[in-house]
């Protein structure tokens, strides 16, 4: 083993021996053929173009790709050199080996480039993500909405009814601990991504809209199909998962600059909030440093606008151009928990939000009006969103409702059978369900209400009215929920009915400590988090996601796959990939 090493460390001292920086896509990429990307080689140093060798498979990269590199001698003014390819693409299916010499640089990649039968298998596909979302909330979803009598459940989730199965890897390609941005981007790219990465490989460029581009599934079903597109979230449409399906930024943040990628793509159904970022900034609430007014322009481009339940409704049904556009709040829309019964939040702001359900049964609505099918992404967002705050009542009320969207898409593909149905999570919490919490155990210390195992017995939910939801939250035996990451904070085992939890706040020093507003709460308890000082939430697992599907291509879905081969699966059962005779006219 010693041996070993010492030439190991040897080799790599060898004066003369150096690697690339960086060739996009990486090695290893999946590439669906025909799917447009940009084509990048990064040079540590400067190197003369003429110095630069670039082949595929031993042919010259620009005589194979049919396109000219742009040549960039001092990359953002850096002693670097980089050559770019933008829209790049091959057409036939195969390995191909990408190798750069440079002199005494030298770097070689794999790309499998994959094609698609020439017949579509599925008409529509619709695409459920429910944000964050792990076997913990699908536990906790099914016992507060279902209940649970001698072990066994009273009733099951509309997702636990989906045949195919298969557990998902979520990691980046800098980290193997991951965002809704990067890993909703492998969804819809089929390429992986960085951490805040959106539709783009992380290069070293400045600039967080010149990163080497992927091309998303809306982009690519806009440019080869007439089929229609729609999204809808409870999110700003700006945001990480909504984005994903059309947008290109290294930098998540860029949210104003996302509404470009958005309306170049033209979504027929787009349903969520996020209004702040589509209004010039001249209008009271904007959040954009310019004067485009993309509520006009949407308008000018055929879209009927919705700004309550009752506008989206009635748009719905008399949308003849089948082009809805639909703000709800300029912000995130609220939680279920504060919409629908609590009445907190900023419902008093904004009281006729609809909710995922309703979104979704306007958008099958619109949508399958087009013979030629569609693709439809449904976000739960706010069971990440409270989740991260370590809101566990309103996160898993999130997740009823999102079970409940799942449950419309059966019902259509019923008599649509010719959907396929994926729902899956884009990444997971850190959380578990350990039993419960009861109130009436003795003692005003809430920790030792705590049941595990035989103490723990049943919860007490009921839902009188058969809607789903329990009646209450706040039962006297409820679900202990905890997360297994946590900044400072006051646990007080108790629902927050007043408003979201918000559990760490900053301190003079610029750190994040316990929010004392729930330090009183009788039988609180502080928490010393096992996170840095900056964080104010808990975060994302590593954990695998569960994925589950039905219709046609789903059976493809199985053991464990990477979050990039279910963009493969989806592809190919809409034959996004050139046809053979495709194929042949591009040689």
């Amino acid at each position: 083993m010693k041996h070993t090493l010492l030439a190991l460390l040897a080799a790599v001292a060898v004066p003369g021996i150096a690697h690339a920086q960086a060739v996009y896509p990486i090695d290893r990429a999946t590439i669906l053929s025909g799917a447009k990307f940009d084509f990048k080689v990064e040079l540590p140093k400067v190197v003369p173009q003429k110095d630069i060798k670039v082949t595929i498979n031993g042919e010259d990269a620009e005589k194979m790709l049919g396109s000219s590199f742009t040549y960039i001698e001092k990359e953002d003014g850096a002693d670097v050199s980089s050559l770019i390819i933008r829209d790049a693409a091959v057409a036939k299916p195969g390995d191909y080996v990408v190798e750069v010499s440079a002199g005494d640089v030298s770097k070689k990649v794999n790309w499998s480039i994959f094609g698609t039968p020439a017949e579509r298998r599925a008409k529509n596909v619709i695409f459920l993500l429910g944000d964050g979302l792990s076997v913990a909330h699908r536990t906790g979803a099914r016992i507060m909405s279902k209940g649970n009598t001698e072990g066994k459940a009273n009733g099951r989730l509309a997702m636990d009814d989906l045949p195919a199965m298969a557990f998902i890897g979520t990691s980046s390609t800098d980290s193997i601990a991951a965002d809704s941005a990067n890993t909703m981007s492998s969804y819809m790219t089929g390429h992986k991504s960085a951490v805040n990465a959106l539709g783009v490989y992380a290069s070293r460029a400045k600039s967080s809209l010149e990163h080497p581009k992927q091309e998303t599934i809306a982009e690519i079903i806009r440019r080869n199909t007439t089929m229609s597109v729609g999204i809808v979230s409870g999110a700003e449409l700006q945001d990480a998962t909504p984005a994903a399906v059309v947008g290109h930024t290294r930098r998540r943040a860029d949210k104003a600059e996302l509404m470009a990628d958005l309306f170049n793509v033209k979504p027929e159904f787009i349903l969520g909030g996020g209004s702040a970022y589509f209004l010039p900034k001249s209008t009271p609430g904007s959040k954009r440093k310019d004067d485009i007014d993309y509520v006009a322009k949407f308008r000018d481009a055929g879209y009927a606008v919705a700004t309550t339940e009752e506008e989206m409704t009635k748009a719905a049904r008399e949308s003849n151009a089948g082009k809805l556009l639909g703000l709800f709040h300029p912000g995130n829309m609220d939680v279920t928990l504060d919409r629908k019964f609590l009445k907190k939040g900023t419902v008093g702001k904004f009281p006729n939000q609809p909710g995922t359900v309703e979104m979704m049964q306007a958008a099958l609505s619109v949508l399958s009006k087009n013979p030629e099918g569609f693709f439809l992404m449904v976000e739960g967002a706010p069971i990440d969103k409270m989740s991260h705050p370590l809101d566990w009542e309103r996160a898993l009320v999130d997740t009823i409702e999102f079970d409940k969207a799942v449950a419309v898409a059966q019902a259509f593909a019923k008599s649509n059978p010719d959907t396929l149905i994926i729902v899956t999570g884009d990444h997971t919490h850190g959380t578990s369900i350990i039993g419960t919490i009861n109130d009436d155990k003795p003692g005003d210390e809430m920790r030792e209400k705590v049941g595990t195992y035989a103490e723990a017995g049943f919860p007490n939910y009921t839902d009188a009215d058969k809607d789903g939801y329990p009646d209450r939250v706040d039962v006297s035996r409820r679900l202990a929920m905890f997360a297994n990451n946590f900044p400072d904070y006051y646990e007080t085992f108790r629902p927050k009915l007043d408003d979201p939890f918000v559990p760490a706040v900053q301190n003079e020093k610029k750190q994040y400590v316990a929010n004392e507003a729930y330090k009183n709460v009788p039988g609180a308890v502080l928490r010393v988090g096992n996170l840095p000082k900056d964080a104010d939430t808990g975060v994302h697992a590593v954990d695998d996601v569960v994925l589950q599907a039905q219709g046609p291509g789903a059976e493809m879905l199985h053991g464990y796959m990477e979050n990039t081969d279910v963009f493969r699966v989806m592809a190919d059962a809409l034959a996004l990939g050139r046809t053979p005779v495709q194929q042949k006219a591009q040689k």
